[in-house]
């Protein structure tokens, strides 16, 4: 049996994108398990007493305009987004875990993080919200009636806490099997280690 990939991300993180571009393929050459592990970033940020690096004038400059596009042309990804981004990613995180409990989840992060970082959508619009699902095959009117629901709050709430438990301070963290990787700059160790 081959390794387990956890991958913990925000769709709110611009590098949780770049790893979400990249480690489907690096997991399928591996023959390794990949699972989406949706979590709030604020609350992994609380819970550690770690700044949002977006809350900080210089690194916001930084990861906005010079690293985030030089990465993705290195990769040679996509990357285009609203001048508004990221969006408040609370409704859309739990947005997640309703695709998670229907079983769509990678479809759902693919749709989300497209519109955010390459289409550059405005996210933080439910109407723009609620088209990008529909174009994605979702029933947006029942996902966005979930997110409210005790439940669906509760199942970010324990995804977060478990992340935090695996001693996660930020995203996006890559585990495979046991082991910590933490940001989209670690991809090569990480499919170094799984071709060990």
């Amino acid at each position: 049996m081959g390794a387990t990939v956890s991958f913990y991300f925000d769709v709110g993180s611009g590098p949780s994108y770049l790893a979400h571009l990249r480690l489907p393929k690096i997991a399928a050459r591996a023959g390794a398990e990949l699972r989406y592990r949706p979590v709030l970033a604020g609350g992994l940020f609380k819970a550690t007493g770690n700044a949002p690096p977006l809350e900080i004038d210089a690194k916001r400059v930084y990861i906005m305009e010079v690293d985030l596009p030089r990465m993705a042309r290195h990769l040679e990804l996509p990357l285009a987004f609203h001048p508004a981004a990221p969006p408040r990613t609370l409704p859309l995180m739990r947005g997640a875990v309703v695709a998670d409990e229907d079983g769509r989840l990678e479809a759902y992060v693919d749709a989300v993080f497209r519109a955010i970082w390459a289409e550059a959508r405005d996210m933080g619009d439910p109407a723009t919200v609620h088209e990008v699902l529909t174009n994605a095959g979702f029933d947006a009117a029942d996902t966005l009636r979930r997110i409210s629901e005790q439940p669906i709050k509760d199942g970010l709430i324990a995804r977060t806490e478990e992340a935090l438990a695996r001693g996660c301070f930020g995203v996006p963290t890559i585990f495979v099997d046991d082991e910590m990787f933490f940001g989209q700059d670690r991809l090569d160790l990480i499919a170094e280690k799984l071709a060990a």
